[in-house]
């Protein structure tokens, strides 16, 4: 079995509609919402060098992009997604490690954030260097929250004004120059 986590490119554009199917199931599977994304939007994002891809052999094993918000000041590691067969084998920590290295070395000024109920996605994430934050610490982009519409949970996130919900927000600061 040969794993290969890399920054995904035109010539996987055939693996888009996969992915995205992935990130509808695991949402339904873990009942709460995961932004859903269209093949198209995937397709850019790896024509932009702003995904990594993971592939065992030449099946899809995960994927994950990068998404900017506020003219780069903010950016957010998203659709972290594995698929079933190859959980437990650390490749979501391989994938963030590697979405994370790309989203410094590209925007080496911007504030990485993400929200999520996953213990297992706090873990990488903290270990990354992210701490958890109100959600007043993240973007205000109006076009970010607007992905959570597809969440069962976004009637907390209206009726609290954006200030909390059943996910948590963590925050990795730029590093020092």
């Amino acid at each position: 079995m040969q794993v290969t986590i890399r920054i995904a490119t035109t010539a996987d554009h055939r693996y888009a509609a996969a992915v995205c199917e992935m990130m509808a199931a695991a949402a339904a599977v873990r009942g709460t919402g995961i932004a859903k994304r269209q093949p198209k939007y995937l397709r850019s994002k790896m024509q932009e060098g702003k995904a990594v891809i993971a592939l065992v052999d030449e099946q899809l094993a995960g994927f994950c992009y990068i998404e900017t918000w506020e003219h780069g000041r903010y950016l957010a590691n998203s659709g972290l997604i594995v698929h079933p067969d190859f959980r437990q084998l650390g490749l979501a920590r391989r994938i963030k490690a590697e979405i994370f290295k790309l989203s410094r070395s590209r925007f080496p000024d911007a504030k990485i954030f993400g929200i999520t109920t996953s213990a297992a996605v706090m873990k990488i994430n903290s270990d990354l260097g992210y701490r958890p934050v109100s959600f007043a610490d993240l973007t205000q982009d109006l076009a970010f929250w607007k992905g959570c519409q597809s969440c069962p949970n976004y009637d907390i996130l209206q009726r609290t004004e954006r200030k909390m919900c059943l996910c948590t927000g963590m925050l990795a600061e730029p590093t020092e120059q």
